[in-house]
Parts: structure tokens; C-alpha cells; sequence
């Protein structure tokens, strides 16, 4: 199944552009042998932005994805549910 909200697509796709951003910020850290704990204080609040950008995809998904099954059989439901809890323990 694919997303189809124009507004999560676009959410997530400034959420990518500023994340994006912040990888080039580090690499320019880098290259200006600025201080170690500024560069991680930078990787942990990319973390936090890849976090907080898979858990809006996660529940956009879940309402756009898994609630439209009327078409689907009780067991091809069940391995949605699956498919997004196993997803849900890899953001752990």
C-alpha cells in the first residue's frame, strides 16, 4: 500500500531536507575540526529528527494503511498488524 496524503508527504519530505541538512552541517564539523562534543551533541539531535520523522511516517501509515482493508482477507489484515509491529520493534 502506498501513503497517499499529499500533507504527510510534504511533512516528510521538509523533515528529510532539514535532516539532510544537519548530515552536511556534521561533515562541515568535520572538515573544520571543530570539537568532538559539538559533533555528537549534532549526530544525537539527527537521531532525535530520524526518530521523530519515522514515528509521523509510522503513524500515517498505520491510519492510511492498515485502516483501509476492506478489500483484504482476515489473514492478509493480520500480516499488516505484523508487518508494522516488527517494524515498530526495529525503531527501538
Amino acid at each position: 500500500m502506498k501513503l497517499q496524503s499529499k500533507m504527510v508527504k510534504q511533512e516528510m519530505q521538509t523533515r528529510l531536507r532539514r535532516i539532510e541538512g544537519q548530515v552536511r552541517g556534521v561533515q562541515r564539523m568535520l572538515d573544520e575540526d571543530r570539537e568532538c562534543r559539538e559533533i555528537v551533541q549534532q549526530l544525537v539531535a539527527i537521531r532525535a529528527a530520524v526518530q521523530n520523522a519515522t514515528a509521523v511516517f509510522m503513524q500515517a501509515y498505520a491510519k492510511e494503511c492498515l485502516l483501509d482493508t476492506d478489500n483484504l482477507t482476515e489473514l492478509e489484515r493480520s500480516d499488516l498488524v505484523d508487518e508494522l509491529m516488527s517494524l515498530l520493534v526495529k525503531t527501538v
